[in-house]
């Protein structure tokens, strides 16, 4: 295997430190350096944005993404084992990284960088989805973000890149698709990762729109998604009833079915119904 860098292969970083992987924080790390600057690239040009990482563990992404020019990479890392070997690349990249040990979802990384900025992440597979909807649901939009490159299992991956119709189709698709244009840009195997998870993991590059596809209130639009989305074998006029106890009137007002179910309506149709509410 080729290095991108002078450091020593990640196997030889693991193994110095002792960074056994650990399940209880859903890690799961990367061992191939080109694999992690070919995701890396799948963000786009990096030279003139900051990036926010998310549990870079032995730094695998870390070096893919600065070895690909980005102008400063924030690494987010509550697993203080990591932090030494993290350390060595922000020797071999002076003034270009700074690690913050701590914990993701409670951490405001805005006081640490200057847009333009980028977020791409392998992230935990304990919080990823929990920290995709924060990033996709600030009080105002545009975001501070400008892209998301953020690697999940494949099933999360397609739930937020599914199409109307589909079973992977729901909440997360709706609240990606609202705001920003969504894509599987690489898919890997499980043997990319040491420990070898039981599934495939897919990246996904999400780009944050001017505006959303369609106006809607994002509150209301989130409540009348999880209502549909929570019995979603229930048709609309069932799932929908604790918002109106008049909901199958009120939709067909909107020319919507109320015997539909929620997989079946499109991302216009819900923020349609949203907009009635709001």
């Amino acid at each position: 295997m080729s290095q991108i860098d002078p450091l020593p292969p990640l196997r030889d970083v693991i193994a110095k430190h002792g960074l056994r992987a650990k399940k209880a924080l859903g890690q799961n790390f990367l061992l191939d350096l080109n694999l992690t600057a070919r995701i890396a690239r799948r963000a786009g040009d990096l030279a003139g944005s900051d990036i926010i990482e998310v549990g870079p563990g032995p730094g695998g992404l870390t070096r893919g993404l600065l070895a690909e020019g980005a102008r400063k990479v924030l690494a987010i890392e509550k697993d203080s084992r990591c932090l030494p070997a993290l350390a060595e690349i922000g020797a071999a990249y002076p003034g270009r990284l700074q690690v913050i040990d701590g914990d993701a979802l409670e951490v405001d990384p805005l006081a640490h960088l200057t847009p333009p900025i980028k977020i791409v992440a392998n992230l935990p597979y304990n919080v990823g989805t929990e920290l995709l909807v924060r990033w996709l649901t600030p009080q105002d939009w545009p975001p501070f973000w400008s892209t998301l490159t953020l690697m999940f299992q494949k099933e999360v991956a397609q739930r937020i890149t599914a199409q109307p119709g589909s079973k992977a189709y729901g909440r997360l698709a709706i609240l990606a698709q609202w705001r920003c244009d969504a894509k599987i840009v690489l898919t890997l195997p499980p043997e990319a990762f040491s420990p070898a998870p039981k599934v495939e993991s897919a990246v996904v590059h999400l780009t944050a729109l001017p505006e959303p596809r369609f106006p809607a209130d994002a509150k209301t639009l989130e409540r009348v998604v999880a209502m549909a989305f929570n019995q979603r074998r229930k048709m609309l006029r069932a799932s929908l009833r604790g918002m109106d106890p008049q909901i199958e009137a009120r939709l067909e007002r909107l020319g919507i079915k109320p015997t539909a179910r929620a997989e079946e309506l499109t991302l216009e149709q819900f923020c349609t119904i949203a907009r009635d509410f709001a």
